[in-house]
């Protein structure tokens, strides 16, 4: 998400991720950085580093229930 809000818009971080929360689309914000998660898993398991590919995936899944209680919020 870090990543994604750094290249894609212009705002500092912490304005961007509050005027997102208020307006309702962090948890989109939340979904496009974990997308960009599948090409570090992909390298990792190129690699044969299974236990940072496993990180990755933890992270994304913790990225996914936080998505999820903004959601139901």
């Amino acid at each position: 998400m870090f990543f994604f809000i750094a290249v894609f818009v212009e705002e500092d971080f912490e304005r961007t991720v509050s005027t997102a929360y208020q307006t309702g689309i962090l948890g989109k914000f939340m979904a496009l950085g974990a997308v960009l998660n599948f090409a570090p898993f992909y390298l990792f398991l190129r690699r044969n580093l299974i236990y940072r590919a496993r990180g990755v995936v933890v992270a994304t899944v913790l990225v996914a229930i936080a998505t999820l209680v903004l959601y139901l919020q």
